[in-house]
């Protein structure tokens, strides 16, 4: 499997970064995951909006475009020969003394990862439960896709290895906040529901497709503070990513849902569907 390293194309296992990034030593890094379908980058302007909003706050001196990142894009795709990818492209702050820096990172490091993914198919359903580690608060006004993910790894021991489950935060005030990697929505009459970003929840690129098809169905969309029992109430609940798409949930904390019966859900999966291979923007 090839990488992308600064403009190289190399080899995973011979890709190397000094240890001296500030990527590593401090958490100064962001990344943007997404899918490619049929070789095209889904919604790839907006998760590179998001990511050279976060380069601004981080005070590093780089900005991407469609056209650079596509390109790059296009080398390491036809270098692993795949056409139906995971990426993961990172960006971390770049070499520095040990200690902390006021002054701007202006060489940072670029890498970008792929795996294969097999073509989009029928949902996976999963089971919902709710942490009983906290969401931590963002580390600056918003939350950043950044380096700092100790809490979802910790979340991730929480639940375990189960691939059908997916854990809940809450935050310190017990209102619903997101998956560990996902961002959570849930139906009931003809309004859907969405925890706000006051929560401190990441602003997923789905989550934000997701809100406007919702709309584009005829339904209300609504943002705010929830608690568990507003969510145990609804009709049908799902959670969202860019490499898992809709996923249903089929019980929440004891509480059976419809999961990839509900009809909400199958209207948005045939959306997404239709969508994939084509939009650049939402």
């Amino acid at each position: 499997m090839f990488i992308y390293v600064n403009g190289e194309i190399v080899k995973k296992e011979e890709a190397a970064i000094s240890p001296f990034d500030h990527g590593f030593l401090y958490g100064m890094g962001l990344f943007e995951t997404f899918r490619v379908y049929d070789g095209h980058p889904f919604l790839l302007d907006h998760h590179i909006t998001r990511l050279n909003e976060g380069l601004k706050v981080l005070n590093i001196e780089k900005q991407f475009t469609r056209e650079e990142v596509n390109n790059s894009l296009r080398v390491l795709l036809d270098a692993n020969g795949l056409e139906n990818a995971y990426i993961r492209l990172n960006v971390s702050a770049g070499i520095g003394e040990v200690g902390l820096q006021v002054e701007p990172y202006r060489e940072p490091n670029v890498l970008i990862f792929a795996k294969p993914l097999p073509k989009a198919g029928e949902m996976a359903e999963k089971r919902a439960v709710i942490l009983q580690l906290k969401r931590n608060t963002p580390e600056g006004l918003t939350r950043l896709k950044s380096h700092h993910y100790m809490n979802n790894l910790l979340a991730k021991r929480e639940i375990g290895r189960s691939t059908d489950v997916e854990g809940i935060f809450l935050t310190a005030e017990d209102y619903i906040a997101e998956g560990i990697v996902s961002n959570i929505f849930w139906k009931k009459g003809n309004t859907v529901y969405t925890p706000s970003l006051a929560t401190g929840i990441l602003n997923g690129i789905t989550r934000q497709f997701t809100m406007k098809a919702v709309k584009t169905l005829g339904l209300h969309m609504e943002e705010g503070l929830f608690s568990i029992e507003d969510v145990a109430a609804a009709e049908e609940i799902f959670v969202t990513n860019s490499i898992q798409e809709i996923v249903p949930i089929v019980e929440f904390e004891g509480h059976a849902m419809p999961g990839k019966s509900g009809e909400l859900v199958q209207k948005l999966h045939q959306h997404y569907r239709e969508s994939c291979n084509t939009l650049w923007s939402i």
